[in-house]
């Protein structure tokens, strides 16, 4: 199968698996994984951050993110079709008791005059803003880059009237290689900020939440009260960390296919394509008569697997497991499959 459903689908290589298998471990509750304790380190240094915390998924990671900038009975900003507000069971009510303020847009990409006249102070009435969230890519908005200065605005201002801003970058690197920006430049200005090692990077299990010192200290006591309490998990952070190091170079690769994807696509007659930047795909296909759902049943018994995530909208996401070669064979299927 050719599967462009997601880059969370990507095996473990070699020197992973054999990694894993030599990782020096100890009990990370306490604090004695070397291995762990490296790639925190090592995530915090390319961050430019004080501190690291390996958490087991993104939702955990932004959860404790959010958490750690709030207080029950706020309200947090984040644009209408953030990943936060769409495909995390609603972690941010549940665990952190705030409710989302969200801002609509047109690509994902909130600006400081989007997000303004939603900002409130404490008040007798109204819930405070607690928190800014912003997503780097925007899932959702087709793997859309922030502009640095657009990010740059949004925390000066924010902390001008002490609100912190907390990033969701699970696909930070695609962002960092399509802007040729480091990421600790993306990232200078949020106080808190996640990555996923398991999405663009390829490591079989994990994310990352970096910030102060401080706020990482009482984020290991979030990530149990979580169950994240992981013991002896240096067999993933050993993964985590190749896919730190070497995960970034296949970027610009993933955004290559991504273009070539986007392309194809544009010649479709029936099919309309939204601008690509980075590792993902979204195009409507309601032009064609028939569902997102039939689409995706007559790409799957033709070998490919692509979703839809509305009746008309399709996604598709490339990564180290799909070669160029089979990102042609995939378009030359869609084809068929629309005619």
């Amino acid at each position: 199968m050719i599967d462009l459903r997601s880059d969370t689908v990507t095996k473990p290589n070699e020197q992973m698996r054999r990694a894993m298998a030599e990782a020096e471990v100890g009990d990370d509750v306490y604090g004695e994984d070397p291995t762990v304790n490296r790639l925190e380190a090592r995530a915090a240094e390319i961050l430019g951050k004080e501190a690291a915390l390996f958490v087991p998924t993104g939702t955990m990671g932004n959860t404790i993110g959010i958490k750690l900038l709030t207080e029950h009975g706020q309200e947090v900003v984040c644009d209408s079709r953030a990943h936060i507000l769409d495909w995390e069971l609603s972690m941010l009510a549940w665990f952190s008791g705030c409710l989302i303020r969200s801002v609509p847009t047109d690509t994902g990409i909130l600006t400081w005059d989007a997000i303004k006249s939603v900002v409130k102070p404490v008040g007798p009435h109204w819930a405070p803003t607690g928190a800014i969230e912003i997503e780097n890519t925007h899932n959702m908005g087709g793997g859309r880059v922030y502009p640095q200065a657009v990010i740059d605005e949004i925390c000066d201002e924010a902390h001008a009237l002490g609100v912190p801003v907390h990033m969701d970058g699970a696909r930070l690197f695609n962002a960092a290689a399509a802007a040729g920006r480091p990421v600790s430049e993306l990232v200078a200005k949020v106080d808190t900020v996640t990555f996923c090692l398991s999405k663009a990077l390829g490591a079989p299990v994990g994310s990352m939440v970096a910030g102060p010192r401080a706020l990482m200290d009482k984020g290991r006591l979030l990530r149990k009260r979580l169950g994240g309490g992981m013991r002896q998990a240096g067999v993933l952070a050993a993964a985590g960390l190749i896919a730190l190091e070497e995960g970034p170079k296949g970027l610009p690769a993933d955004h290559a296919n991504a273009q070539y994807i986007a392309g194809r696509l544009g010649k479709m007659e029936q099919i309309s394509v939204f601008p690509v930047e980075t590792n993902i795909v979204i195009y409507d296909v309601s032009a064609t008569g028939k569902s997102s759902k039939e689409i995706s049943g007559a790409l799957k018994a033709r070998g490919v697997l692509m979703n839809g995530f509305t009746d008309k909208l399709m996604r598709a996401v490339t990564h180290r497991d799909v070669s160029r070669v089979e990102c042609e064979t995939a378009m030359d299927v869609l084809e068929e499959v629309v005619r």
